[in-house]
């Protein structure tokens, strides 16, 4: 099993990695369908406008998440990587006043029309379903085709879903250290006598090179810290209508102030893993640059212990940074490929629990943790996520989500710190763990898995 860090780790833009980057990365493979693929066109048949429809949580949470601009921008030519999020209103202003989508052939797409949220038909493969159409110029479907995002970016069509989330007779990747599990990954540590970090180093220069892996770590940590340090500056109210006050940057400046009047505060650690979290998914919310970690809704926990890391750890540098990435990847392949990082499939559990286990593996690495150590703490951490629901309220990606990465990371440290007290032996293992998140994401009811049909989506309307 193989599953690259740039996979976990993209960057892209907010407030959401399934229902936001997901859908502009489908419109861009739809419309590249359209254009360049060999699908069966019937004899003299021309495109002349597109359609699509959104269901399940895509339906229900799209307006929170900006699934429909999502969309919108992927039809335009935007990419999640490279949108400069300033420039995404003059884009909408564009497809508003022509209603085209441009190119040679330009085709017809009217957002009012052509962009439908059904919340009656839930698709059968994920509860992030999208389907594109292509009409001709009398209305008749040319070309349908049935995207699903899984979580955390990751973007399947109908035919490749079962492909993907199969775990049965999977073959290796060609890697080094092909583990599958964390039983294996562990049994693979001790046989070859290298840290995690270093077999998933191995393998991710197999695939790509010692340089190209370098050079991508760091920049993934560039993006990470420039959210951080971008959401320490910003302040007002977050968009979506629920009046939501950004908090770091006033945070931040009292924190400041204690530091340099050297006021003894107990809860200082506490305070800076907060505010950096914090401050990311703000700028989540905001839909703003962000890393997936290993989503958009739990993107501030690795980012706030990695500054929190490089802040009150003596010793600590870029090169520990990427070790704490390699390692926190390692974990979070594990958790995708055998449960779920998708709020949508799982709740909470998937998104900010992944998040935590994934930090506290980081933190626990960078710390000189044994194998067993790095383990140990990522399942501390996973374990007390377990069970934790996805109910954004208003569909949007603030309450609860920015406290609870926040939450995510406090107790990212706290687990690496009880792994590091003990000699990595210890009663729950992380494959267990994992299975049981699976197991309680399927028992889940639908209205707790980022629907906001439930839980704090209903009641605090009601408080």
């Amino acid at each position: 099993m193989f599953l690259s860090v740039f996979d976990l780790f993209k960057i892209g833009v907010g407030p959401s990695s399934s229902h936001t980057m997901g859908p502009m990365v489908a419109a861009q493979m739809f419309l590249s369908e359209v254009r360049n693929g060999n699908w069966p066109r019937p004899a003299n048949a021309i495109v002349d406008r597109i359609g699509a429809s959104l269901h399940g949580s895509l339906a229900f949470t799209g307006k929170g998440h900006g699934s429909d601009i999502a969309i919108i921008l992927g039809l335009m030519g935007e990419d999640p990587k490279t949108i400069d999020p300033d420039n995404v209103d003059s884009i909408l202003r564009i497809i508003s006043r022509d209603k085209k989508i441009p190119g040679d052939p330009a085709f017809a797409f009217d957002p009012d029309e052509d962009l439908v949220f059904d919340y009656d038909t839930r698709l059968s493969g994920h509860s992030n379903g999208m389907v594109f159409y292509a009409y001709n110029d009398l209305g008749v479907v040319l070309l349908r085709k049935t995207y699903y995002s899984i979580g955390g970016g990751f973007v399947v069509e109908e035919s490749d879903l079962e492909r993907v989330t199969s775990t049965a007779d999977e073959v290796p990747s060609n890697v080094p250290y092909p583990f599958a599990s964390a039983k294996e990954m562990l049994e693979m540590a001790k046989k070859s006598g290298r840290t995690i970090a270093e077999m998933k180093r191995a393998n991710e220069e197999k695939a790509i090179g010692h340089a190209a892996l370098d050079k991508g770590l760091l920049e993934t940590w560039a993006a990470m810290n420039a959210c951080v340090e971008r959401g320490l500056k910003q302040e007002g109210i977050l968009p979506g209508g629920l009046e939501v006050k950004r908090r770091a940057k006033s945070l931040h400046e009292r924190l400041n102030e204690q530091w340099k009047n050297n006021h003894a505060n107990p809860l200082a650690a506490n305070d800076w893993l907060s505010l950096y979290a914090m401050a990311v998914n703000e700028e989540n919310a905001a839909g703003g640059k962000v890393v997936t970690a290993p989503t958009n809704g739990a993107a501030g926990v690795i980012p706030a212990v990695i500054r929190y890391y490089l802040g009150f750890s003596e010793g600590a540098n870029n090169e520990g940074v990427g070790e704490f990435l390699l390692s926190a990847a390692a974990i979070g392949g594990l958790i995708k490929h055998n449960a779920s990082i998708s709020g949508a499939e799982v709740g909470c559990q998937g998104e900010v629990g992944s998040a935590s286990a994934m930090a506290a593996a980081g933190l626990a690495a960078v710390m000189g943790g044994t194998p067993e150590q790095v383990e140990n703490a990522a399942e501390i951490a996973l374990e007390h996520h377990l069970g934790m629901t996805c109910d954004p309220v208003g569909g949007l990606v603030q309450v609860p989500c920015i406290e609870r990465n926040a939450l995510g990371a406090v107790k990212a440290v706290t687990a690496a710190s009880l792994a590091l007290h003990g000699d990595g032996s210890h009663f729950v293992s992380l494959d267990s763990c994992v299975e049981t998140m699976r197991q309680t994401g399927l028992d889940m009811n639908e209205r707790y898995k980022e629907t906001s049909q439930g839980g704090l989506a209903v009641n605090t309307v009601e408080c």
